[in-house]
């Protein structure tokens, strides 16, 4: 079981509710090692606006960024997103899985109304 802090948990939904954030995450992921320059040219604000918005999505552990020459290329991580995910369905996962697996046992073991109607009609009348 994957152990959560509310703390972790706070970080990332506060960093996934801004529009502006959830788009830089679809460039990132799209275009990863992006540099911050060629992220902050998409948008309608300033280099120092995409840079704020950087920095909460790098608290998150959303983006990470590596040193390349004089740059920073920066990549999206998708293990947090992944964490929450599995935070809240692999219970109900097993779940639904295990009741999928009981009807499908239950309709293939069921008796087969249209075999009884060929049987019926193999017999002969009796007079």
């Amino acid at each position: 079981m994957v152990t959560f802090r509310d703390d972790d948990t706070d970080l990332l939904f506060h960093a996934l509710a801004h529009r502006s954030r959830r788009r830089i995450l679809d460039i990132l992921k799209a275009n990863p090692g992006q540099r911050v320059v060629d992220v902050a040219d998409r948008f309608q604000v300033s280099r120092i606006a995409v840079q704020k918005h950087l920095a909460v999505l790098s608290e998150a552990g959303l983006v990470v960024s590596r040193k390349d020459g004089r740059e920073r290329r920066l990549y999206l991580n998708p293990v947090p997103i992944q964490r929450i995910h599995q935070r809240w369905t692999d219970e109900y996962g097993a779940l639904f899985g295990a009741a999928a697996l009981e009807l499908k046992r239950r309709i293939e073991t069921a008796p087969n109304p249209a075999d009884n109607a060929e049987e019926a009609a193999d017999v002969p009348a009796r007079n």
